[in-house]
């Protein structure tokens, strides 16, 4: 067994009133503290209202989100909601979904391909403001190394596939997932265990997670 020390951050406590989540709301989505580093300039994408049931902690928005202003709405999104086992309709209810990426812009592209980490100023600056409100949340998701980095510090440091096969050990808070990108389709093919035996916990856990959600 592989050593699965979590090291997990605790949520905060919750303000008073939705008006207040609908005033952070409109400053993240005005934000240009990192304007002069955004090849495609700001424009932050998160999701969620307090009522959300399920967390997703993701990377950073892509170009396709970037320009509809649309979590997950590509390839990787129908791969994650296939894990998942949800459809679209319930994925992008904010009332019970809510998508908070580690940065909230497209960070641009690396010279070599691929896309630049999260910018290093957002999740500081926003994730415990936002989180203070999300106190309705049963489980999160924590989607690649960037995620996982954040709310399990005592994991930085270690191979993601390491952290990936110590799921169990998240639960029944967090649930570790690799990012839905075709590059995970050999890692998912090398590492068998992640269909058989992960992915039906995960199913679980999201049902659970959203039942009487509404």
């Amino acid at each position: 067994m592989l050593p699965c020390d979590a090291g997990i951050i605790p949520v905060m406590t919750k303000p008073e009133g939705n008006t207040a989540f609908d005033r952070l709301i409109a400053e993240v989505r005005a934000c240009r503290c990192c304007a002069a580093e955004l090849p495609l300039g700001p424009r932050p994408v998160v999701r969620g209202r307090p009522t959300a049931r399920l967390l997703i902690v993701s990377q950073a928005p892509g170009t396709r989100a970037h320009a509809s202003g649309l979590s997950f709405d590509d390839r990787s999104g129908d791969r994650l909601r296939a894990w998942l086992a949800l459809d679209r309709a319930t994925f992008y209810d904010e009332g019970r979904v809510a998508i908070m990426p580690i940065g909230f812009c497209y960070p641009g592209r690396h010279a070599k391909g691929g896309d630049r980490p999260p910018r290093p100023e957002c999740a500081p600056l926003w994730h415990d403001r936002l989180l203070a409100h999300f106190t309705e949340v049963r489980l999160t998701l924590l989607i690649g190394s960037y995620a996982v980095r954040r709310y399990l510090p005592r994991r930085r440091g270690r191979p993601l596939s390491e952290t990936l096969f110590c799921w169990r050990e998240f639960l029944p808070g967090y649930f570790v997932l690799p990012h839905p990108s075709w590059r995970t389709a050999l890692w998912e093919r090398q590492n068998p265990w992640f269909a058989a035996e992960a992915l039906p916990a995960l199913r679980r856990a999201v049902r659970s997670a959203l039942a009487d959600g509404r």
